[in-house]
């Protein structure tokens, strides 16, 4: 659970992370940056698998991610580690096989209770269901797919954004991480 003494820990998930969760967790931590949260939250990713441990980011995320000027060259993929469940205090599954999965691993209801799909922060479709809520893996397509990932990851971030200021608002009772003007990242 999150405590007001340590930052507040994001993770996001897909298949082999080195499209969509790579791609959602820059996106966030400039966004987090941009509202002036950085230093009050840390975002990562990971892979359901380890398939592509150890490799870099996809060639055409990083270049979706760099026409936004987000650097995405450090980023190393790495699979899920059982102790994040506790180590996290919001997981993003990116598909529902990804959300299928934590929630099959999950070791006890508070953990289920952190497991989010990254689209349900998207008002314009957070009241559908689950299944409705995944974003394709790109890595089967070509540069289009990822621009689609980039605008349907985005559409999530102020929701999750001021998911996250809420949160922190509530762990720091009386310091103010209300809302902020955040500078665009599209």
């Amino acid at each position: 659970m999150y405590s007001a003494s340590s930052p507040y820990r994001i993770i996001t998930v897909c298949t082999g992370n080195i499209c969509r969760s790579p791609m959602a967790a820059l996106m966030l931590t400039e966004a987090f940056d941009a509202g002036g949260l950085g230093g009050a939250v840390v975002v990562d990713s990971a892979g359901t698998t380890s398939y592509e441990a150890g490799h870099p980011i996809d060639p055409r995320a990083a270049r979706v991610l760099s026409a936004h000027s987000i650097p995405s060259e450090k980023h190393i993929a790495r699979s899920w580690r059982q102790e994040w469940f506790r180590e996290r205090d919001l997981i993003l599954a990116l598909d529902v096989d990804h959300y299928g999965w934590l929630h099959e691993a999950a070791p006890d209801s508070e953990t289920l209770a952190k497991i989010r799909m990254l689209r349900s922060f998207d008002p314009s479709v957070a009241r559908r269901s689950t299944l409705d809520l995944g974003i394709e893996d790109p890595w089967y397509g070509g540069h289009h797919d990822f621009d689609v990932t980039w605008t349907l990851i985005m559409a999530a971030v102020p929701g999750i954004v001021a998911h996250t200021r809420a949160a922190l608002a509530a762990a720091h009772q009386g310091q103010d991480y209300g809302p902020q003007q955040v500078r665009s990242i599209s």
